[in-house]
């Protein structure tokens, strides 16, 4: 049964960001977009939510069809409203007086405890907002449910309980994903869709499995490019040959033949396919080296809120060159909190009690807020900044991803992805020894998550970073140390922590 199809959809900005879509999905799909920063995953939604148009062609839904849609932005006019009536919001004036207990049900269906119902949505953290967002996308019982970038700012056990609740509640609901969480989308989709702007590609496949068959496909495209350009090669050569003989010696036949062969040729390169490359932006870093094997050492040092409640105590953490430690914990354990503190200390006040680091050790930031990136400012001023001339801060802005148009606007003009990547750029220029890094992939494309795991491999990069993100994790991390009951204590694999969040049936 089909319940949504596509039929020769496409948009056009300045280029394609898609076009010549042509897929259909039926209920029980749960489909993950796929893209670069940029690139139209959530245009596409947009469209299908009925916010945009498609600039070509368009789809169609089964009768009656109702569409849920969960965007990635708190609009301003919820703010004033509590959680509960922001919810209560979305169902129409009809059913709100005779069916408001939906609101319970849902808020109850993903854990929302009952004293936040009447908090203001201005007061909740960006996790608690996106899983309002969530509700109201789902208590109108919609039979496609869309979702651009689900997990930013939820926490590992909330992503763990989304997940939970998109096996056990979606039902027969079409479910259609746009997310750069790589484990997210291996654990609840079924068909992944690769948004590109010349032949998008979609597979019955959860990410991971579909991504190989992709490569495969890319690989045979390439092979046969190269089969085919070298067929017209040798086309242009025989015509070219051909016409030489055909003039010396007055051959129209000759000539007739040339034509006809350099006809083939152009034939064969008009329809060669042309090959999908990733222009989302390099990600570099840089790593300053120094002698000292020991970075940093953290003795008795207590982790405390502003008002003075201790989280947990490091008794002793020696933070070595090389090393890449990852700072494990439920929400409000103390992660964030840790490298915020750690920063003041190094950076701000070097007599803190308890923390000693190398005269060279040299401090590269970036949290959660991007706050090293004043929105006021322009993405050249801020690259420009470090010393290097204009016209490598600009070379180097347009590398990353931010267009030449683009580096002379305020930050806070530039797209979440976009301003990732500014901040990653503007720490490689600082040139640090030792990155404090708080939820670095946040907003940033999975080409972007993989450069930079890369990166902080390659370069031998000393680090001690908070992610949610648990491929990331996985893939980075050396030591892996765990907040819990007041305390700091290591493990030998992050999957012990991932396994104990798992949602008890």
């Amino acid at each position: 049964m089909t319940i949504l199809s596509l039929k020769d959809a496409g948009f056009i900005a300045r280029s394609p960001l898609f076009q010549n879509l042509n897929v259909t999905f039926g209920p029980d799909d749960r489909v993950g977009l796929v893209a670069q920063n940029g690139a139209g995953k959530t245009t596409l939604l947009n469209c299908l939510a009925g916010e945009i148009d498609f600039t070509q062609g368009g789809f169609v839904c089964s009768r009656g069809a109702r569409i849920g849609y969960v965007p990635q932005d708190v609009g301003r006019q919820f703010q004033a409203l509590t959680l509960r009536d922001a919810v209560l919001d979305a169902l129409g004036g009809d059913m709100r007086e005779s069916e408001s207990w939906r609101i319970d049900v849902m808020l109850d269906s993903i854990n929302v405890p009952v004293q936040m119902h009447d908090a203001l949505v201005s007061t909740l953290s960006g996790g608690w907002q996106r899983l309002m967002l969530l509700a109201r996308a789902w208590v109108s019982e919609p039979d496609i449910l869309l979702m651009d970038e689900p997990t930013n700012h939820l926490d590992l056990e909330k992503i763990l309980m989304l997940e939970a609740w998109l096996r056990t509640w979606a039902g027969s609901t079409l479910v259609i994903i746009a997310s750069h969480d790589r484990s997210f989308l291996n654990a609840v989709t079924n068909r992944t869709l690769f948004v590109r702007p010349d032949r998008s590609r979609l597979y019955a496949l959860p990410y991971s499995r579909a991504r190989e068959e992709l490569a495969k496909a890319d690989a045979a495209d390439a092979t046969e490019q190269e089969r085919d350009l070298k067929q017209a090669q040798r086309l242009r050569r025989q015509s070219a040959k051909l016409k030489n003989i055909g003039i010396n010696s007055h051959s129209d036949l000759l000539l007739k033949k040339q034509k006809q062969l350099r006809e083939r040729a152009e034939k064969i390169e008009d329809t060669v396919k042309s090959l999908h490359h990733e222009r989302s932006g390099e990600i570099r870093l840089s790593n300053h080296r120094t002698h000292a094997k020991t970075l940093i050492r953290i003795q008795d040092f207590p982790v405390s809120t502003p008002n003075g409640r201790v989280l947990f105590k490091v008794s002793d953490l020696k933070v070595l060159q090389g090393g890449r430690i990852v700072v494990l914990g439920r929400n409000g354990t103390g992660k964030s909190t840790f490298l915020r503190l750690l920063r003041r200390a190094l950076l701000d006040d070097a007599d803190t009690p308890g923390i000693r680091a190398t005269p060279t050790l040299a401090v590269g930031c970036m949290d959660q807020e991007l706050s090293d990136l004043p929105p006021d400012r322009t993405p050249f001023d801020l690259v420009s900044g470090h010393g290097h001339g204009d016209a490598h801060s600009r070379s180097a802005l347009a590398s990353a991803g931010i267009a030449h148009d683009k580096q002379g606007r305020t930050s806070g003009e530039l797209s979440f992805g976009q301003r990732s990547r500014l901040a990653l750029l503007a720490l490689r220029f600082a040139a640090p020894n030792f990155y404090l890094l708080d939820e670095p992939t946040s907003h940033v494309d999975i080409a972007g998550q993989e450069a930079l795991a890369d990166e902080i491999k390659m370069q031998g990069t000393s680090c001690v970073l908070v992610s949610h993100d648990r491929t990331f994790v996985r893939d980075t991390g050396t030591r892996f140390l765990l907040i819990e009951r007041g305390g700091l204590s290591e493990l030998e694999s992050p999957d012990v922590f991932f396994t104990s969040l798992q949602p008890q049936n």
